[in-house]
């Protein structure tokens, strides 16, 4: 056992956990005000639900001995970890790191991922089906996903035992595929589920309420990424330093490509342009960060910046609900990435490669492709059916009356600030409508409901209309 690779890797991994309240901030900053609470919420829920996941079956699945052909570990190998410790009190090693570290570090690897689909469906998603969707999308398709591309285990005569597409050749250093691709294409399955907020590219309190929070969160992402990217190198090395490096410049070249973009399409650089080309920089260079130099990665992190700032318009030509941009960011930024190591993967790097403009022809953007389109499929159509399944059976989406009085109130009995504390003008000189909408006239505007004709209060209650803040016996049917 190396303590400084050892030291490394916690500290990566603790990097790696800060990703998740920072995609909270950055998600809850460009949602409504009324929906705030409820997109932090799921970046929570999931991180609360995939770490127990994990710890059960998760590494087993994803790192255990392949008990399907490359599809998938034994989900019983290590269950609950109870084999990590062994009979002699010395303790497994991964590498140069003990086994243990090995499994947190790759343990928030999974709780990332599975939040980041969240943000597809902002503003009008269940809680409790969301995370019914989480706990079954990390078993069905993170942690099988995480096996095909990230177990490289060989046995004692050397034959190799890992997952399909790490045995392939796929490069993907800290999850293009794995993580952002994966992510990215079930967003996109759960927005054709939910469908179209109410009033989706009309009304402008769809925009994002709290810039700095976008700001915020962004910088916190990018700071986590650190670990994300230059942790995977399992030791504290040159290997890290490349990785590193790369992770700082290309969200760097991103950020200006996107900025200039804006300005070319609309007029004017925005915060929320920065905030997300740094984010697409970073999705862009994880699979790559190990392979490619950082020429190349500045290379990658202009073309990302420009491509993904293009693709999060696709959302209003095509008519799906991305509502804060998974699929243009993630999905398209992944998909940029992993394919750019076909093109400029350097036979000379840490994690060498031979892309096509080092003479190693197709063949390994072949590979990358193959990957590629393997994680999108199997993602998009496993997230389809679960997220069709959970619909029918216990309902995905609120109801109307609910998304447009604001799932934070109806749902969780809680708002982000408080009450006569909202000025209309909040995020960027507007408010939906101009009108300050607080905990008092929301209330009112749903016991009014509660008078109608053929309302009552058990409905309304079954809506979670009233959510615990009014008591028991003050309405009547």
């Amino acid at each position: 056992m190396n303590t400084g690779d050892t030291a490394w890797v916690l500290v990566s991994a603790a990097l790696v956990l800060l990703m998740s309240p920072g995609l909270a901030i950055f998600y809850g900053g460009m949602t409504r005000v009324k929906s705030m609470l409820n997109m932090m919420m799921m970046s929570f829920g999931a991180l609360a639900l995939v770490g127990v996941l994990w710890v059960l079956f998760g590494y087993s699945i994803a790192f255990g001995t392949d008990a399907g052909g490359g599809l998938f570990g034994n989900p019983f190998e290590d269950f609950g970890l109870h084999n990590l410790l062994a009979t002699d009190g010395s303790m497994p090693l991964v590498g140069t790191i003990p086994e243990i570290v090995f499994v947190g570090f790759q343990g928030v690897f999974a709780t990332v991922t599975v939040a980041l689909v969240s943000g597809a469906i902002a503003d009008r998603a269940k809680f409790g089906s969301w995370m019914v969707f989480a706990g079954l999308f990390a078993v069905l398709v993170y942690f099988p996903v995480a096996h095909w591309v990230f177990d490289s285990k060989k046995d004692a005569s050397g034959t190799f035992i890992g997952g399909w597409l790490n045995h392939l050749g796929l490069i993907d250093f800290a999850g293009g595929t794995a993580v952002e691709v994966l992510a990215g294409a079930a967003g996109l399955a759960l927005a054709l589920v939910l469908g179209k907020r109410v009033g989706f590219g009309k009304d402008p309190e769809h925009r994002p309420h709290n810039l700095p929070l976008v700001m915020l969160g962004a910088g916190l992402l990018w700071f986590g990424w650190f670990g994300f990217n230059a942790g995977s190198a399992l030791a504290a090395n040159g290997e890290a330093g490349f990785a590193w490096i790369n992770t700082l410049v290309a969200p760097c070249a991103a950020v200006l490509s996107w900025l200039v973009v804006e300005r070319v399409r609309d007029g004017h650089a925005t915060s929320f342009g920065a905030a997300s080309g740094a984010v697409a920089g970073l999705v862009a260079i994880t699979p790559s960060c190990a392979t490619i130099d950082p020429l190349w990665a500045i290379v990658l992190g202009i073309v990302a910046g420009g491509v993904c700032a293009l693709a999060v318009g696709l959302k209003y030509r095509l008519g799906f609900d991305d509502s804060l941009d998974v699929v243009g960011v993630h999905l398209v930024g992944g998909i940029v990435g992993t394919l750019f190591i076909g093109l400029a993967a350097d036979p000379a790097a840490p994690v060498p490669g031979q892309g096509l403009f080092y003479g190693g022809g197709f063949a390994l953007l072949g590979t990358q492709a193959l990957g590629t389109g393997a994680v999108l499929v199997y993602s998009f159509g496993v997230a389809l059916g679960l997220g069709l399944a959970i619909k029918a059976v216990m309902g995905f989406r609120v109801a109307r009356d609910v998304e447009e009085a604001g799932v934070d109130l109806v749902i969780h009995a809680e708002t982000a600030y408080a009450a006569h504390a909202v000025p209309a003008g909040v995020g960027g000189g507007f408010h939906p409508l101009g009108v300050r909408h607080t905990v008092e006239t929301i209330l009112e505007q749903h016991l009014e409901k509660l008078h109608q004709p053929g309302v009552t209060r058990t409905a309304a209650h079954s809506e979670g209309v009233l959510a615990g803040m009014v008591p028991a016996g003050t309405v009547g049917p």
